[in-house]
């Protein structure tokens, strides 16, 4: 089946990611590619049920594919959330002549969709931006590359430090629900330790680890922790803990926060974006709706948006191996 879409409308929802802006980017060329108009929706959601619209072309988007965060903004919206924002949503979308969106971040911004879609029979699809690579049916979700740089080369820089002074540093890194920027970036710059969500590693064992670290000559040590990890209420009381039982070291915390989904993406994360934006498209374009765009073994893959949303995304448990014989 093949949709006869002439207008398709393009937004960024919840939190911003790198890559975010070269997806924009690639939905809008496409569109412009076979001759579709394309409209970008201000302030997600929000924007859709204000009618905050402007009409894009191939040129609008010059010299955004290296920009970080969103130039349509993002926006969490409770109004959308109701029956009536939805409903105000839709006729806006009718009166601009708008056939179908496609909307760029997580699991939240798909649950709006896939609800829309069910109300109104109207065509979505999904790109993934997240930084937290937290979403079923990709193996790579846009940012979470850039954010590992970020990390990486944050924690290169913090262990300048900790090696002058002989510190342990517990730096904190974003993943309230996973590990996958813990474990990728604490194994890219050779931590210690890396506390993770998805394995309870115990204070005893923690203390264990950093214990065995010191009988065998290291004078300081990085702890990669993500915000989710269950070990402890928060990275801070790590700390005290460590500072209790070790009283020969000196502790300190860096918790990295937002600036993990700052910056010029990477390389990666403009392919992919690119990658992405196309498929999203031509999809719409070949008449399927309600799916999200995901790369599964470095192929364009399509996984329904409910799938995507109630899925597990997991961790790598060849990694998690890996993880354990480089902190020998």
């Amino acid at each position: 089946m093949t949709l006869n879409v002439k207008k398709i409308a393009v937004l960024t929802s919840g939190g911003d990611s790198p890559g975010m802006n070269a997806a924009l980017r690639s939905v809008v060329r496409t569109c412009a590619y076979y001759h579709v108009q394309c409209v970008g929706i201000y302030r997600g959601y929000q924007g859709m049920i204000e009618g905050d619209f402007k009409e894009l072309n191939a040129r609008s988007v010059n010299n955004i594919v290296n920009k970080g965060g969103t130039i349509l903004k993002s926006a969490r919206s409770q109004e959308f959330r109701t029956t009536e924002g939805r409903e105000k949503a839709h006729e806006n979308l009718k009166e601009h002549g708008i056939e179908a969106f496609v909307v760029i971040g997580g699991d939240g911004s798909f649950t709006g969709a896939m609800i829309f879609n069910e109300e109104y029979g109207f065509p979505v699809m999904g790109i993934p931006g997240t930084i937290d690579n937290d979403i079923y049916g990709t193996n790579f979700t846009l940012g979470f590359d850039t954010a590992l740089n970020t990390v990486v080369e944050a924690i290169d820089k913090i262990r300048d430090t900790a090696s002058s002074h002989n510190r342990l540093f517990f730096v904190e890194v974003m993943g309230r629900d996973v590990g996958h920027i813990a474990l990728n970036a604490g194994v890219g710059a050779g931590a210690e330790e890396i506390l993770i969500p998805e394995e309870d590693l115990g204070l005893g064992r923690l203390l264990e680890s950093l214990k065995r670290s010191k009988l065998s000559g290291k004078s300081s040590s990085i702890v990669v922790v993500a915000e989710g990890d269950k070990i402890g209420k928060n990275v801070f009381e790590l700390k005290e803990y460590v500072e209790e039982n070790m009283p020969d070291y000196d502790v300190r915390v860096s918790v990295l926060g937002h600036m993990q989904r700052g910056g010029s993406p990477s390389c990666f994360d403009r392919v992919l974006a690119s990658r992405m934006g196309v498929k999203a498209v031509e999809s719409i374009l070949e008449g399927k709706t309600n799916y999200m765009v995901g790369v599964v073994n470095n192929k364009m893959a399509l996984t329904p948006l409910e799938k995507a949303i109630k899925g597990h995304s997991s961790i790598d448990t060849e990694l998690l191996r890996v993880s354990d014989i480089m902190t020998t």
